[in-house]
């Protein structure tokens, strides 16, 4: 996953940190190399740890779903 070409950007840093935590790099030597906090780290190292790969997916969000489709709202705005 973290070597795919064509995977989403979060997922490709996700898996790499998995893999140096794999190595044995603590989540702030982790956290320097991928440039994200110590506390996001620790959150998919655990995540990982209880679900495997697919704790690094994302979670369903809270809150009220879309009412229109991102290519409704784009052609209506660019008049097509």
């Amino acid at each position: 996953m973290a070597r795919k070409y064509a995977s989403p950007y979060f997922m490709v840093v996700r898996a790499k940190a998995i893999l140096l935590a794999a190595k044995g790099l603590r989540n702030d030597q982790i956290a320097g190399q991928v440039s994200l906090p110590r506390q996001i780290i620790s959150k998919w190292r655990k995540r990982f740890f209880e679900e495997r790969l697919d704790g690094l997916e994302n979670l369903p969000r809270p809150g009220r779903p879309p009412v229109f489709s991102p290519e409704w709202s784009c052609s209506q705005s660019l008049g097509v």
